[in-house]
């Protein structure tokens, strides 16, 4: 019986908490094996949610509103990018996967006030929602890193931006797109211009967009990933146990009050 969505979430960060702790603790082995069945269990999430397709609406009449909103919130829709992604983005990313590979219609004027919003109903009534779209945070600081988003339910450390996490982060979204195009139904032509847009910054990624191939984008990205994960993972999660002793449940989503920036940076 096939997992549901809600299923294979939890699965997906199950395995990313094992994939950690098994870095943690040296065991490389295991962590290449926890790796191998988070990407099956993102494949999986992948097929399911991407099974989700709505009837095609007839075409409107000359009386029916040709304004109309999107059906799904935005904020739906920012977490679904993100949640495809699994790290941090920008918004010029989220809009321009929306577009390429969920055929969606954001724009980043929609998502300029997207996480004040999200903060003040935090502060209204806390955790009233199942998850928030929220900042990730600086390493040093833990001040919100400018113009990215993230996922309140994701782990901290993943919510945390170190140094090399912008290269880390590039890296795995070449990732994500290549093992999605690797589908042929779903390598349309938006999402291979897409996915050029990586691989033109991949070492190895690709000579030229018509000899652009997912597969071998994605090993040229996995092979480049492997050199700074590990740095990159301790850092943050570093960073992150810092943050949990210094910060309240708010700030740890949402970014330290500039009067608590000093006494974050001066652990570090």
């Amino acid at each position: 019986m096939a997992e549901s969505l809600d299923d294979l979430e939890a699965r997906i960060d199950e395995l990313r908490t094992a994939v950690r702790r098994a870095l943690v603790a040296g065991g490389r082995d295991e962590a290449r094996r926890q790796r191998s069945e988070l990407r099956q269990a993102e494949a999986q999430w992948d097929e399911a949610l991407l099974a989700i397709e709505p009837e095609e609406p007839p075409s409107p009449s000359r009386t029916e509103p040709q304004d109309a909103g999107p059906l799904v919130p935005i904020r739906d829709q920012v977490y679904q990018a993100l949640t495809f992604l699994s790290v941090p983005a920008a918004p010029k990313l989220i809009v321009a996967l929306h577009q390429a590979v969920f055929a969606g219609s954001l724009n980043g004027q929609q998502l300029t006030s997207l996480r004040r919003d999200e903060e003040r109903s935090f502060k209204t009534a806390p955790w009233a929602r199942p998850y928030y779209v929220c900042a990730a945070l600086t390493a040093d600081r833990f001040s919100p890193a400018r113009g990215l988003l993230a996922v309140s339910t994701w782990p901290l450390a993943t919510r945390v931006v170190g140094p090399l996490s912008p290269r880390v982060h590039f890296l795995t979204s070449a990732i994500r797109i290549a093992e999605h195009l690797a589908h042929p139904d779903w390598a349309t032509l938006p999402a291979r211009r897409l996915l050029w847009q990586f691989a033109a910054n991949v070492p190895g990624g690709a000579p030229s967009f018509a000899s652009m191939r997912p597969d071998a984008v994605r090993r040229a990205a996995q092979a480049e990933l492997d050199v700074h994960l590990d740095a990159d993972l301790s850092h943050r999660e570093a960073a992150a146990r810092r943050a949990v002793d210094q910060l309240d449940d708010r700030h740890q989503l949402f970014g330290a009050d500039l009067k608590m920036a000093p006494q974050a940076a001066s652990d570090t």
